[in-house]
């Protein structure tokens, strides 16, 4: 499988997109700091992941979750979680 996962930064109020052929690893890299752009943004909460069994699927979708219209889609999908952790969509 290949997964698409949404990271949110507590630090900086801002999400993080990636995908993966291995969730668990990735996740682990990221919250113990191996990962560049979310070692500085700690702490991190996993707060949406999608699973796909081909990875273009997987590439194809996480373009698009960082496009405008995908933000905008996150946003309104996850509305709930966003509320919790008071994060402001803003673009």
């Amino acid at each position: 499988m290949f997964y698409v996962y949404v990271l949110y930064s507590l630090k900086d109020k801002k999400l993080y997109i990636g995908s993966t052929p291995d969730l668990r690893k990735r996740l682990h890299k990221h919250l113990t700091g191996y990962v560049l752009s979310t070692k500085n943004r700690q702490p991190l909460k996993l707060i949406y992941y999608e699973a796909y069994i081909l990875e273009s699927d997987s590439l194809r979708r996480e373009k698009y979750l960082k496009s405008g219209a995908g933000r905008k889609l996150l946003a309104l999908q996850l509305s709930d979680i966003y509320n919790k952790y008071k994060y402001c969509y803003s673009k």
